[in-house]
């Protein structure tokens, strides 16, 4: 032992301080090491959340699920609604609810896709607020949330899986609203809803094969919707524009989707014994994409133009980026002096506002008319008497005053020409309407089957007169005899309407009661 160093020195050396100092370094070493191991999975496992109830599936950018707080999907136009809904979902009282989903493809990145959106769901939330303010006290109140399937639908499963854990507990789902259009997916989606009790209010969707009471079955129970179908669109615009088949050629969407495929087939039926071949083109998978059909049209125009000259018809199955790009073509086609008119579906709306749009080419004899969901003209001076009324689509529009300030307000900018907010606003006032009558005496609120069993009887007296024409249900869940406005594209922008078109050939019976 070294000179004056006592016992208790080396002991506290020797047997305590070095040994403890080993002992820190080597904790000290694991902390440092678990905390490099915490941090490389974080990495590795990194965090999928965009909002409560919304998550990006692994390997997609997309912010797909049921959002349930004020979620605006990374798009500033829906940011002003998103709020507004939130706020009224907020002014709720626990129990005194029950909630709608608005389903669409809010991570679409297409223009004409986003205004769509934002319009419909402007409509869903007017809806809403009307339901909880000015409908002399009935409940139950109405909660929204925005349901998210993908900017394709792809993801519809993950979304469905997630509503129907929303029938119970505190969020009571009693209803999806909107749907967006008719897709593939979106059938599946719309079927599983339904084969899980879920009642589905359709808004925009029209293809026949996406409806109930197709060859007397009903694969969609519990779906209503508030469009014509296809086959209801063009036998109205047939009508109206008194097509005939050696005046006309045909245009479509070869495979198609339900909607063009539908729309194809009806526009078909009224051509029956044409003596042209109808012309198709292969649009990409994604048909807001632009894809090459513009070389397709390109070569199509010329077969216009080798028509006789008694053909000045030309019917288009097909979604609105490939009607856009057509009448593109049409106005560089070598046969300016004669006149055409484009008849096509409720898709011809996307175009009052596409800036892709050659509007010049609708200077050079051609017209470009399609059947419109709704329009604010529809109902103005010398409309029918029954079928709808301008006290109706007043009422929206009182409600759209209200809405640039609170505390309706605001929504963002307004836009009606599309239709695309008339008829969210009539999906959403249907959805409330078979909420509030599916509520049993003594209950305050309803089981879901018991919704969608209300829509056969949604008629006469108990029609909605919506702001896009009365809503008249079929024993499948059908509008019968809706109004279709018939609105021509202008060259300066916008669009005009023309006159309403009647799928049966004339305004309903004031009862509104369709036939056996």
């Amino acid at each position: 032992m070294a000179a004056g160093r006592g016992v208790g020195t080396w002991l506290r050396e020797g047997v305590w301080e070095i040994p403890l100092r080993r002992y820190i370094a080597l904790l000290v070493t694991a902390a440092v090491i678990a905390g490099v191991v915490v941090g490389v999975r974080a990495a590795v496992h990194d965090d999928r959340s965009c909002a409560p109830g919304v998550a990006r599936p692994e390997g997609s950018d997309e912010c797909v699920g049921v959002a349930t707080t004020a979620f605006d999907f990374g798009h500033p136009q829906l940011r002003n609604t998103v709020r507004a809904i939130a706020r009224e979902n907020a002014r709720l009282k626990a129990g005194s609810y029950v909630t709608v989903a608005v389903m669409l493809p809010y991570t679409s990145t297409a223009a004409a896709s986003l205004a769509d959106i934002q319009h419909e769901l402007q409509g869903a939330y007017l809806a809403q607020y009307q339901a909880n303010h000015d409908s002399n006290g009935q409940s139950p109140a109405i909660r929204l949330v925005l349901a998210n399937p993908g900017a394709t639908s792809q993801y519809w499963q993950r979304m469905v899986t997630q509503l129907a854990g929303m029938t119970g507990g505190t969020d009571r789902l009693r209803a999806v609203a909107g749907v967006g259009q008719s897709t593939d997916d979106n059938k599946k989606a719309v079927k599983e809803l339904t084969r899980l009790g879920i009642p589905v209010v359709g808004s925009s969707i029209t293809a026949d094969d996406l409806a109930n009471g197709q060859h007397g079955k009903d694969p969609f129970p519990g779906l209503a919707r508030v469009s014509p179908t296809n086959t209801d669109e063009a036998r109205a615009l047939a009508s109206f524009a008194k097509v005939g088949a050696g005046r006309a050629l045909l245009v479509y969407d070869k495979p198609g989707d339900p909607y063009t495929r539908t729309l194809q087939t009806s526009f078909a039926a009224l051509i029956k014994g044409s003596p042209y071949e109808p012309q198709p083109f292969t649009p990409p998978a994604d048909r807001s994409q632009e894809g090459t059909t513009a070389n397709t049209f390109r070569q199509i125009t010329n077969l216009v133009c080798d028509t006789s000259r008694s053909t000045d018809t030309i019917l288009f199955a097909g979604r609105h980026t490939q009607l856009r790009q057509f009448i593109n073509a049409l106005g560089a086609r070598g046969c300016q002096e004669r006149k055409f008119t484009v008849l096509t579906g409720d898709e011809g709306s996307y175009l009052t506002g596409e800036k892709k749009l050659d509007r010049s080419a609708l200077r050079h004899n051609l017209s470009v008319r399609y059947t419109a969901l709704a329009h604010p003209d529809a109902w103005g001076e010398g409309s029918p008497r029954t079928g709808g009324s301008a006290a109706d689509m007043a009422t929206l529009t009182g409600l759209l005053a209200s809405a640039r300030k609170a505390p309706v307000g605001p929504i963002g900018s307004v836009a009606l020409e599309d239709g695309q907010l008339i008829i969210s606003y009539d999906a959403m006032r249907l959805a409330v309407h078979g909420i509030r009558e599916a509520v049993p005496e003594g209950k305050s609120v309803p089981a879901p089957a018991d919704v969608g069993l209300q829509w056969p009887q949604v008629k006469g007296s108990l029609r909605v007169d919506g702001a896009s024409g009365w809503i008249c249900l079929d024993a499948h869940g059908n509008p019968y005899d809706k109004a279709v406005p018939i609105v021509e594209l202008r060259p300066e922008g916008g669009s005009r309407f023309v006159t309403i078109a009647w799928p049966e050939g004339k305004p309903p019976s004031g009862e509104c009661l369709p036939p056996s």
